[in-house]
């Protein structure tokens, strides 16, 4: 029986072309973990630095090739605040022109000049264009307060002129609060006032410091540091006429001297402050002195005795009687006046005072000898002579060596002319031991007891 022929069948080696290859699990798990590992954040390089762009602008870029005071310019004029522009430009002007002005030997063209000082110019505009935009609003305190601001930071010596600039303006804005009573408008003038007292243009202080003390009369206002502003005023216009009334007195117009430092020791009287006050009085009594009223001086300087005593003022108890003396002098009592300078002496010597000391004691030593008090005049131009060179003062040493020798000379004078005139041979011997010895002799041999 014949076998059966099964077909042969072809075995295929690649697998045929149409036909997709069937996914591969342990492949697609390997691709499915690098993914999830590849969406892990990186501690190194953490995802938002690696997302970040560095994009530079025109405005970076011009921040460092143009001048700060330009940048600010820009930004002022681009934020709207066109006031600021010009009045920050203006400043930049004035400080230009006061510079070429000067010269390059001025100490104006050594300074550092402005544009170079950007912290200045930064707050500078930041407060100006706060001003600016409180202005808007008609927020006149706000704007007051950045104007004063803005003066006490231009505080040092260099920057003195925008100091009173501001100041200028801060008193132009408390002039249009209304809610205040005219508090910040006096403390304005105040602050004027004073810059121009430092100035010594002493007219427009007293002009300011006038209004200031009629603004604050009749009020409580007070300062930061609870000082009644009342009392500034007056203490401010006491300073002011007392300095105007120097200059009268440098040229002898002693009445109206008088007239200014009367109205200086009512302002020192309503300042309330007994120190100056009795300055105040002080001075009038001086004055009065000048202009030969002694009787006038007097009065002034026992209140200003009165005073200095309640004050504890040792030193100041010591100007009085010194001039309590003078007037007692120009008066013919001398007993008086000698009493007055011990008294001086006294206190010069307790509080440690030497130049008060050889001060009364030249006064008391010129006294002693306009009294033919020969021998305590030399005692006292010895002393004075003797602190003088302790102070190693050229001027007083030489002062009291000259007015030791005058004194010295006057007191041997009577016995020189007596020995000379009594023609005997023990006054003759008398005088050649002294051209010898220069001992000095008071009297002569036949006085002495």
């Amino acid at each position: 029986m014949a076998s059966a022929v099964l077909p042969r069948q072809k075995t295929r080696f690649l697998p045929a072309i149409d036909q997709r290859a069937a996914p591969n699990n342990n492949k697609l798990l390997h691709k499915s973990r690098l993914k999830e590992k590849s969406e892990l954040p990186d501690p190194d390089f953490p995802e938002n630095e690696k997302s970040q762009t560095t994009t530079i602008t025109e405005d970076d870029i011009a921040r460092f090739q143009k001048p700060v005071h330009q940048n600010l310019c820009v930004s002022m004029l681009r934020e709207g605040f066109h006031r600021s522009f010009e009045e920050f430009f203006s400043l930049l002007q004035r400080w230009k022109a006061s510079r070429l002005v000067a010269g390059e030997d001025s100490a104006l063209w050594q300074q550092r000049p402005l544009e170079e000082q950007p912290h200045k110019l930064e707050t500078l505009k930041e407060l100006l264009t706060r001003a600016e935009s409180a202005e808007r609003s008609n927020q006149y305190v706000e704007v007051y307060e950045n104007y004063l601001a803005l003066a006490k930071f231009f505080s040092e010596p260099d920057d003195r002129w925008l100091q009173h600039h501001f100041y200028k303006l801060s008193l132009l804005s408390a002039r249009k609060v209304k809610m205040d009573s005219g508090k910040r408008e006096a403390e304005a003038n105040a602050h004027i006032g004073q810059l121009y007292l430092e100035q010594g243009d002493l007219e427009l202080a007293q002009e300011h410091y006038e209004m200031f003390h009629h603004l604050a009369v009749g009020r409580s206002w007070q300062d930061e540091s609870g000082c009644p502003l009342l009392s500034r005023a007056c203490e401010g216009l006491w300073r002011v006429y007392t300095l105007q009334a120097q200059r009268h007195l440098q040229n002898k117009d002693y009445s109206p001297a008088i007239q200014i430092l009367t109205k200086a020791y009512d302002m020192a009287k309503q300042a309330g402050d007994k120190k100056i006050e009795g300055e105040a009085a002080y001075r009038v009594a001086l004055a009065y002195q000048s202009l030969g009223d002694h009787r006038t001086a007097k009065q002034f300087l026992n209140t200003f005795v009165e005073i200095s005593t309640a004050l504890e003022d040792t030193a100041s108890v010591g100007r009085a009687y010194k001039a309590i003396a003078q007037s007692l002098e120009s008066e013919g009592k001398l007993n008086e006046t000698i009493q007055y300078l011990q008294k001086y002496a006294e206190i010069s010597e307790e509080i440690n005072q030497d130049q008060g000391l050889q001060d009364a004691c030249m006064c008391l030593g010129s006294i002693q000898s306009s009294r033919g008090e020969y021998v305590s005049a030399c005692e006292y131009f010895i002393r004075a002579y003797a602190i003088a060179c302790d102070l190693g003062s050229v001027p007083l040493l030489q002062k009291a060596q000259v007015s030791l020798g005058i004194t010295r000379a006057h007191s041997m004078l009577r016995t020189y002319s007596s020995l000379v005139a009594n023609n005997e041979p023990q006054s003759l011997l008398t005088l050649i031991r002294w051209k010898e010895t220069r001992e000095e002799f008071h009297k002569p041999p036949y006085e002495k007891k």
